[in-house]
């Protein structure tokens, strides 16, 4: 079995992203590591050159600036990586996702039992999302639980936006990829970067997805479904983590968007009919 990781990165050094970290949680179990870097203002592609492992393989690319719909630059860059993969399987890892070493073999292990059923095209993973420091995590099916992460090279399949797959049984119309679930957990850190940072990330992208920028301000969110993350850390993030302590406190006087009372609802109906409502672009197979 072989296995390609892959990702696109661009200013992340900027942006504040894990992206070292990132990459380096998982070269243990793959046997090469594609990795499509954009033409970044900053060191992003000196740091990734500086990492000590062959497994890596560098593309430079130049982003469209005038594909400005619906974030679909980020489907070209995240398929230029993934179409240079030659493994078996394609892990895809974005920026700011991390996985714990507690969890390698694990992962290693669900690749190696499905690698030869047919009916599995794609491996999927729980999500840790942290919120504000590296303490909290959101719970909230307005929050997607879990994702599909892990695909078959030999499947016909495309990312309409970059943040998941479509498989192509006909040239016309895709579906999500059928799954088998890993066990696992990705530690998603985007969120509990500094406000500067994400700030300034919402400013560089937001016209890739035909968006004016918007201003995060990191307490206006619901309290009710931040809760204490209870865990360890990955050691690799462990020089990255910030030093709060405790629980990420919220505006007391936020008033609730439309949208997060809308995910308020839906929490209870989770909890009336003990149904899970978060979005999924997989479907589980028995």
């Amino acid at each position: 079995m072989k296995v390609s990781a892959f990702t696109f990165i661009k200013n992340g050094q900027i942006l504040g992203y894990p992206f070292i970290q990132s990459i380096k949680s998982v070269l243990e179990i793959v046997d090469e590591f594609v990795i499509n870097v954009g033409k970044s203002e900053d060191n992003t592609l000196e740091l990734i050159r500086s990492i000590p492992s062959s497994k890596i393989r560098i593309i430079e690319s130049t982003w469209n600036d005038s594909m400005q719909d619906r974030g679909y630059v980020y489907g070209q860059q995240k398929m230029i990586a993934q179409f240079n993969c030659t493994g078996d399987w394609a892990f895809y890892i974005e920026g700011d996702e991390i996985y714990h070493e507690d969890d390698l073999q694990k992962i290693k292990k669900s690749m190696e039992i499905h690698l030869n059923n047919p009916d599995v095209e794609a491996l999927v993973f729980d999500f840790l999302h942290f919120y504000g420091n590296t303490n909290s995590i959101l719970n909230s099916p307005g929050w997607y639980r879990s994702e599909a992460r892990i695909i078959k090279s030999s499947v016909r399949s495309y990312a309409p936006d970059g943040l998941f797959w479509l498989v192509l049984d006909s040239n016309k119309k895709g579906r999500y990829p059928k799954s088998k679930h890993t066990g696992v957990s990705c530690f998603h850190y985007g969120w509990a970067r500094s406000e500067d940072h994400m700030n300034l990330k919402v400013r560089q992208v937001e016209k890739y997805w035909g968006n004016s920028p918007v201003t995060i301000d990191y307490t206006h969110m619901d309290h009710a479904i931040i809760e204490k993350f209870k865990g360890t850390h990955p050691k690799v993030v462990t020089d990255w983590l910030n030093d709060d302590t405790g629980l990420f406190q919220t505006d007391s006087k936020y008033k609730l968007s439309k949208k997060q009372r809308k995910h308020r609802l839906m929490i209870k109906l989770e909890n009336f009919f003990n149904i899970e409502l978060s979005k999924k672009h997989y479907k589980l197979i028995k």
